[in-house]
């Protein structure tokens, strides 16, 4: 007689969307338990939900570290996670014990370059503070230097990361009249030239830069980087756009330049924490912009994520070749 193979355990940390959910499902090899929650697992259900699991797929609010590895146990042996960044993860630690870790790069880098022109036009543009002037009564006769901003057009951008997200962002950027492209990082990139991207010293992009972009991953090196310092080398005109990591930012110091004059404006899609408290400094200011991390939110990249995470799942499960592995 055949003897039927023992279906293995896996955790999803959060509900999904439904594609990742089917793919699962459908799959016959895995027995799927789940915190069917919008909101994150509290953390004494995720080491009890973890527990004897052979793969969790997890959420960037999720920090899956050496507690979490031990509660799963020896069975684990994938680790995919919805979402571009692994910083939550301790990599050292799951390379150490040879568990594999799936992630979903590229499938959201288009969403998030048109959130970032979304967010950097809004902020330079005023246009939160537009709509709430019509809203308020604020808006009477036509003035002149009433709500001006500052335009894309004959400026200079400085994009701090022109990876695949960065680049998608200059592409969209160009078209607007942008007059020159800096970048800075690790080393000159040979796909710049498409945006006749010029590879400069970060001091050099910031005192150019009309608009600094930051797109750029959280490592040791890039968190806290924009600080004082680095407010104070950039134009008093200049918009700040963060649509990367939180960390690296230094909001007391961003609070600072922004109500000084340091520079002109920011438009923040992350932030530290997420959420942001509802009390915090800068959200009294007029001249930030704050958004709750939706870079990849649209539907169909969300759906995209959901069946890439759930298919490096499987494919961590089978010992296959992943669609999209982290490598170590």
């Amino acid at each position: 007689m055949q003897r039927v193979a023992k279906l293995m355990k896996v955790f999803v940390t959060r509900r999904i969307p439904p594609e990742g959910t089917q793919i699962l499902s459908s799959a016959g090899v895995c027995e799927v338990s789940a915190w069917d929650s919008d909101e994150p697992v509290p953390r004494t259900e995720l080491l009890k939900g973890v527990q004897g699991a052979a793969g969790i797929l997890c959420l960037l609010s999720d920090k899956i570290d050496a507690e979490v590895l031990n509660a799963a146990g020896p069975d684990l042996k994938v680790i995919s996670t919805l979402s571009v960044g692994f910083d939550h993860m301790a990599i050292d630690e799951i390379k150490k014990r040879g568990i594999r870790v799936g992630y979903t790069p590229d499938v959201l880098t288009d969403a998030t370059a048109e959130l970032t022109v979304a967010l950097l036009l809004a902020t330079a543009r005023r246009l939160p503070e537009g709509v709430e002037e019509v809203k308020n009564g604020g808006w009477s006769t036509w003035k002149p230097l009433w709500l001006c901003g500052y335009g894309l057009s004959g400026s200079t951008v400085g994009i701090i990361g022109l990876g695949r997200i960065g680049m998608a962002i200059a592409q969209r950027l160009m078209p607007f009249g942008v007059k020159r492209l800096l970048y800075t990082g690790r080393s000159a990139k040979p796909h710049a030239a498409e945006v006749n991207g010029e590879f400069v010293p970060m001091d050099t992009l910031l005192s150019q830069s009309d608009f600094v972009v930051l797109s750029c991953a959280l490592t040791p090196e890039t968190q806290g980087l924009c600080d004082k310092a680095f407010y104070t080398k950039m134009k008093k005109t200049a918009v700040l756009v963060n649509t990367s990591r939180g960390a690296v930012v230094n909001q007391e110091d961003l609070y600072e330049a922004l109500t000084t004059g340091q520079i002109a404006a920011a438009g923040l899609d992350v932030t530290t924490p997420e959420p942001l408290p509802t009390n915090h400094p800068l959200l009294t200011l007029k001249n930030c912009v704050v958004l709750p991390h939706i870079g990849s939110a649209t539907y169909s990249t969300r759906g995209i994520m959901s069946a890439l995470a759930a298919r490096n799942l499987l494919a961590g499960l089978q010992g296959t070749d992943m669609p999209s592995e982290l490598k170590f």
